[in-house]
């Protein structure tokens, strides 16, 4: 597929290829109808050629190329699946776009220290799993560190102790910095509530301080979460991390669902299993 790829990116080879698709030609007649010398279309029909993209014909002292239908076809096809992806992760774009929006009025605001001191943020979810199974996600740190970051960004280490004065970290990375929050837990009610701050920012200069407070409610075999948000201590250089924060969160916020369903999913089926052992 790149070789096609790579032999069509040529715009004088797209055109002999446009010429052949409608019938077989000559090198004589396909240099006539693209003003290119005869030497130049000889080569050009070569590389499609070994492409696999045409095919030649003696006829006596002739040789006469035609194109062939069953790489343009696969072509098609592979274009058509990439385009259902970009169709398909659309949301990905729209994230980017409030991003950007949320950045610009962000930065426009963020004129002085203590800019954003006391903006608050608050997200309630209604996740498939029963509460303890919620709980452990936030309080095992293996668990945690699967959904607390977004795609490209990588945890290194991550860890929220279920115990008043316990440590809050969690350090990530992406392919162009390195990024670094820790706190303490202030309130722990076990498998219900928990309290906690986190010292937001990169390269050791803090550029929020983050004030959590999670709860967690019984809904039904469901499990109910409030995760309310309050900003203190924002440096000049924190508007790219406050723009993200909705976004951001709505994203790990999802990944969090994706990962309890998924455990609930697996503790329900070995209990399955094991009430069916004799």
């Amino acid at each position: 597929m790149e070789r096609i790829a790579a032999a069509l990116g040529n715009a004088e080879r797209w055109r002999i290829i446009e010429l052949l698709a409608e019938r077989p030609h000559s090198v004589g007649e396909l240099a006539d109808l693209t003003g290119l010398r005869q030497p130049q279309t000889t080569k050009h029909l070569q590389t499609l050629a070994r492409a696999g993209l045409v095919a030649v014909f003696p006829l006596g002292q002739r040789r006469v190329y035609a194109a062939e239908a069953a790489p343009l076809a696969a072509l098609g096809r592979r274009l058509g699946e990439l385009a259902a992806a970009v169709e398909a992760h659309g949301d990905e774009r729209d994230v980017i776009a409030r991003y950007r929006a949320a950045l610009a009025a962000e930065s426009a605001a963020a004129d002085r220290e203590h800019w954003a001191d006391g903006r608050t943020f608050t997200f309630e979810r209604v996740l498939p799993a029963p509460r303890d199974v919620v709980w452990r996600h936030w309080v095992d740190p293996d668990l945690l560190a699967s959904w607390w970051v977004v795609p490209p960004m990588t945890v290194t280490d991550c860890v929220l102790e279920p115990r008043p004065g316990g440590r809050a970290v969690l350090d990530y990375r992406d392919a162009e910095a390195q990024y670094h929050s820790q706190g303490r837990v202030h309130a722990v009610e076990h498998g219900k509530r928990l309290s906690f701050h986190l010292a937001v920012g990169a390269a050791d200069a803090v550029a929020f301080t983050g004030h959590y407070d999670l709860a967690l409610a019984d809904a039904g075999s469901n499990t109910r979460m409030r995760l309310a948000l309050r900003i203190t201590g924002a440096a000049v250089h924190a508007a790219p991390f406050i723009a993200g924060i909705e976004t951001g969160w709505e994203q790990v916020l999802g990944h969090l669902a994706d990962a309890v369903a998924s455990s609930s999913h697996h503790t329900a089926g070995h209990d399955e299993r094991r009430d069916s052992q004799p």
